[in-house]
C-alpha cells in the first residue's frame, strides 16, 4: 500500500478530507472557461433556505456594479433559480464556439442560471444530485464570462452536494452568510460557519435579512422575527456582521416587477464597501 509524504493510503483517502494530501481539494478545482478571466470569486451561502440569498447576492452585484467594477452571477441554486426574473431576463442564453453566452441586465451585469437554458422557467428541474453539480461546474468551465472583477455565487442552501462542489471545484476568495432573526438560524448559521472552516474558505462576515419591519408611521424599527442573536453569533466566531437588510415593500416590489437594479436604499453599503477594500477590482 503506497503513501504520499502526507501519510496517505491511497485506498482509504477521502480526497475532499485529505488536507495537504495529493488528492487534496487544490487537484479538484475545474478549469475556468479559457475565454475567461475573472479576479475575485466571492459565494453568498446560508444553511437553510428562505433566508434571502439570491436577494443579497443581487444587492452586491448591483452596489459593485455601480462602483464601476465588471460584475457577474453565478446562480448556483439549480433547483430553486430566482436570480433572472429579480433583473427581468426572460431571455434564453446563446452559445458559440467559444462556450455558453451569459445573458446581461440593464446596467450590464452577466448572469448565468439554468433557468436561461430551460424551455419554461417554470419547469421543475427534477434532477439527481450528480447532474445538479456537474451543471455548476458548467457554469465555470464552459460559460464565456470574458473579464470580470467579481463573480458572484448565489449557492443553494444546506451542506449538501451542490455546496460542496462549489467549495471543491471553483476557487472561492471568500463567502457572505446570510441569516435571518429566528432562534433557530442561529444553529443554521453554525453549520454554514463549520463548513467553511473545515473546507479552509474565507468567510468575509454575516448578513441578516429580515432583521425588522420600519413602521410607515413613525419610523420605529419592530424586529417581528424576535431579537437577533447575529451579534453574540458574530462575536462567538470572531466574524463580523456586515449589514442588515429589513422588510422593505419597495424591495419587493422592485423583485416582483424585475428592475431590482432600481434600489436606491444603502443596507448593504458597508459590505460592498467592505469587499472592495478587502479585493478591490485586482488581486
Amino acid at each position: 500500500m503506497s503513501e504520499n509524504t502526507k501519510g496517505c493510503s491511497d485506498s482509504t483517502c477521502t480526497k475532499e478530507s485529505c488536507e495537504g494530501c495529493e488528492h487534496s481539494n487544490e487537484s479538484m478545482m475545474e478549469q475556468l472557461n479559457q475565454y475567461s478571466s475573472i479576479k475575485n470569486v466571492i459565494g453568498v451561502v446560508s444553511g437553510k433556505g428562505g433566508v434571502g440569498k439570491s436577494f443579497v447576492t443581487a444587492m452586491l452585484a448591483v452596489l459593485l456594479n455601480r462602483k464601476g467594477y465588471r460584475v457577474g452571477i453565478l446562480d448556483a441554486d439549480i433547483t430553486g433559480p430566482s436570480i433572472p426574473r429579480m433583473f427581468g431576463i426572460n431571455r434564453k442564453a446563446s452559445a458559440n464556439e467559444m462556450g455558453i453566452i451569459p445573458e446581461l441586465t440593464v446596467n450590464n451585469i452577466k448572469i448565468m442560471s439554468v433557468n436561461l437554458l430551460l424551455d419554461k422557467e417554470d419547469s421543475p428541474v427534477v434532477w439527481r444530485g450528480p447532474i445538479l453539480a456537474g451543471t455548476v461546474k458548467q457554469f465555470w468551465t464552459e460559460v464565456v464570462w470574458e473579464e470580470l472583477d467579481y463573480l458572484l455565487i448565489d449557492m443553494p442552501p444546506g451542506t449538501g452536494d451542490v455546496p460542496l462542489t462549489v467549495f471543491q471545484s471553483i476557487p472561492l476568495d471568500g463567502i457572505v452568510i446570510v441569516s435571518s432573526p429566528q432562534d433557530l438560524v442561529s444553529l443554521i448559521v453554525k453549520k454554514a460557519y463549520n463548513m467553511a472552516k473545515l473546507m479552509n474558505i474565507p468567510i468575509l462576515g454575516y448578513v441578516e435579512n429580515m432583521s425588522y419591519v420600519k413602521c410607515p408611521d413613525c419610523g420605529k424599527e419592530i424586529p417581528l422575527f424576535g431579537k437577533s442573536g447575529l451579534d453574540e453569533i458574530a462575536k462567538e466566531t470572531g466574524v463580523d456582521v456586515l449589514g442588515r437588510i429589513p422588510i422593505d415593500p419597495a424591495l419587493a416590489s422592485l423583485v416582483d416587477q424585475g428592475e431590482f437594479e432600481r434600489f436606491s436604499c444603502d443596507y448593504l453599503k458597508d459590505a460592498a464597501d467592505r469587499i472592495e477594500k478587502m479585493y478591490g477590482s485586482a488581486k
